[in-house]
C-alpha cells in the first residue's frame, strides 16, 4: 500500500513539473538557453560593430588632422577606412546563416580586428612594434560590458592578442627601448584588465542562467497550473474566471444533459480493496473522458460511480443531442469491451434530457463548474429510474433524436418529484444513417 502510494505521488510530480526539479541538467533546458544565449550574443555583437563604428571614425579623423604629413594622413586613412570595412563586414556577417550559427567567430574577429589588426598595420607601415595596450584594454572592457557571455571566449580574445604581439616582436626583432618598469607597469594593469573582465563575465553569465532557470521553472509552472484549471474548466470559463474573479452564472436555452452510473460497483466495493476499486473505476472513467473528447463533450463531474456530462454549452452547438446520444451508445460499447477485457460485469444505466439550464461557478474555494435547473434534475432521474444497460431519455430528448436513431417508447412512467413522463429508450442510430 505504501509503495503504491509512493508510485502514485511520484507520476503526480512527473505529470505536474516534469522539468522543474534538474534544469541544470536537462537538455532541453541546455539546449534552449545556449539558444537563448546565442540570441542575445548576436544582438550585442550589432550594437558593438555600431559603436566600434562610431569609435574608428573619430580614432581615424584625429589622426588626419593632427599629423602634419601628408604620407601619414595617407597611411592614417587607408588604415581607418580598412578598419571600417572590417567592421562593416562582421555586421554583414551577423546576418548571414553562418554568423548567425557562430557569432563567437564575429566576437573574435572584432576583438582582433581592433587589437591585432591594427598592431599588424601599424608595424607594416611604420615598423611600430610598441605594444598598444589602450587600445587593448578599451576593447577588453567594452566587450566585456556590452557582450557579457562565454568568457571563455573573452579569455581566448586576450591571448590570442598577446600571441600576435609576441609574434611581431619576433617577427620584427623588437627591442624593449623604454623602461623596464613601464612594461612591468604596462603588463599588469593589462593583466588585470584581463582578470577582471573575465571574472566579471563569468558572474554576469552564471547569474543569467540563474534567471533563465528561474523564468523557465515559472513558465513551466504557468503552463501547469493553466492545464489544471483547463481540467477543472471549460476552456473559456478558465478565461473568464481569471480576468473577472467573481461569480460566473450563464443561462443557456437548449443544452443536453447525460447522467450515467455503474451497476453493480456499489456492490463490488463491499468485497474489493479500496486501491483497486479505485484504479477500476478511473480506468472507466478514464474511457468517459477520452468519449467526451472525441465527441465535443463538455464534462460536469462525477459523484461516487456516477458520471455526468452536457453537449451545448460553453459553446453553442445545434447537434447538442446528437452528440449525447452518440457518446452515450460508445459509453455502453466501452463498457462491455472493458468486462471482457477484465473479466468483469458491470452494465451501466444513462439517462439523458434536454432543456434549459443555467451553468456557473460558485464559491471561494475547490470551486468547480455545475450546473442547476429542471433539465439536469429529469436528466438525473431518467438515471435513477432507468434500466441497466439502456440508455433512457425524455420526451424533449426523443423529438430531437426520432428521426435519425432506433427508439423504443417505454411508456408512462412515475418519477420522483416529477410525477408521471413518458420515456423512450434509445437503442442505436438508424441503419441508413451509421457512418
Amino acid at each position: 500500500m505504501i509503495n503504491n502510494l509512493h508510485d502514485i505521488k511520484t507520476q503526480l510530480e512527473n505529470i505536474v513539473n516534469p522539468e522543474v526539479f534538474n534544469l541544470e541538467t536537462n537538455e532541453n533546458f541546455a539546449a534552449s538557453y545556449k539558444e537563448e544565449r546565442r540570441i542575445f550574443l548576436i544582438k550585442r555583437l550589432k550594437l558593438q560593430i555600431k559603436i566600434m563604428l562610431i569609435v574608428g571614425v573619430t580614432i581615424t579623423s584625429f589622426f588626419i588632422w593632427f599629423n602634419p604629413l601628408l604620407q601619414q594622413k595617407i597611411y592614417a586613412f587607408q588604415l581607418g577606412f580598412g578598419c571600417e570595412l572590417c567592421i562593416v563586414f562582421c555586421w554583414f556577417l551577423c546576418g548571414t546563416k553562418l554568423g548567425i550559427r557562430y557569432p563567437s567567430i564575429i566576437f573574435l574577429g572584432l576583438c582582433w580586428l581592433a587589437n591585432c589588426v591594427i598592431q599588424i598595420k601599424t608595424a607594416l607601415l611604420f615598423g611600430y612594434v610598441e605594444p598598444m595596450t589602450n587600445i587593448w584594454n578599451l576593447m577588453f572592457l567594452t566587450q566585456a560590458t556590452i557582450i557579457p557571455v562565454q568568457w571563455r571566449i573573452h579569455l581566448l580574445s586576450q591571448i590570442g592578442t598577446i600571441i600576435c604581439y609576441l609574434g611581431l616582436c619576433i617577427i620584427y626583432r623588437h627591442k624593449f627601448n623604454l623602461s623596464i618598469n613601464h612594461y612591468v607597469e604596462q603588463g599588469l594593469y593589462l593583466f588585470w584588465t584581463g582578470i577582471i573582465c573575465v571574472f566579471s563575465v563569468h558572474l554576469y553569465e552564471k547569474l543569467r542562467k540563474q534567471e533563465f532557470t528561474a523564468k523557465r521553472e515559472l513558465e513551466i509552472a504557468q503552463q501547469q497550473s493553466e492545464k489544471l484549471l483547463l481540467n477543472i474548466l471549460p476552456s473559456v470559463i478558465a478565461q473568464q474566471l481569471k480576468t473577472q474573479p467573481t461569480t460566473i452564472a450563464d443561462i443557456f436555452h437548449d443544452v443536453t444533459v447525460l447522467f450515467a452510473d455503474i451497476v453493480g460497483f456499489t456492490e463490488l466495493s463491499s468485497h474489493t480493496s479500496p486501491p483497486q476499486l479505485v484504479e477500476l473505476l478511473n480506468k472507466i472513467f478514464s474511457l468517459f473522458d477520452e468519449l467526451a473528447e472525441k465527441h465535443g463533450i463538455e464534462k460536469i463531474k462525477t459523484i461516487g460511480d456516477a458520471y455526468m456530462a452536457v453537449a451545448g454549452l460553453p459553446n453553442y452547438r445545434r447537434d447538442h443531442a446528437f452528440a449525447i446520444a452518440n457518446m452515450a451508445l460508445d459509453m455502453q460499447n466501452s463498457v462491455h469491451q472493458f468486462n471482457y477485457d477484465y473479466g468483469l460485469s458491470f452494465s451501466i444505466r444513462v439517462g439523458i434530457s434536454t432543456g434549459p439550464v443555467v451553468a456557473g461557478v460558485i464559491g471561494l474555494k475547490k470551486f468547480a463548474y455545475d450546473l442547476w435547473g429542471d433539465t439536469v434534475n429529469t436528466a438525473s432521474r431518467m438515471e435513477s429510474h432507468g434500466i441497466p444497460n439502456h440508455i433512457q431519455v425524455c420526451d424533449a430528448t426523443y423529438q430531437l433524436l426520432k428521426d435519425d436513431y432506433l427508439l423504443e417508447k417505454r411508456g408512462l412512467i412515475a418519477i420522483k418529484g416529477k410525477g408521471e413522463m413518458t420515456t423512450y429508450l434509445l437503442h442505436g442510430v438508424k441503419f441508413g444513417l451509421m457512418k
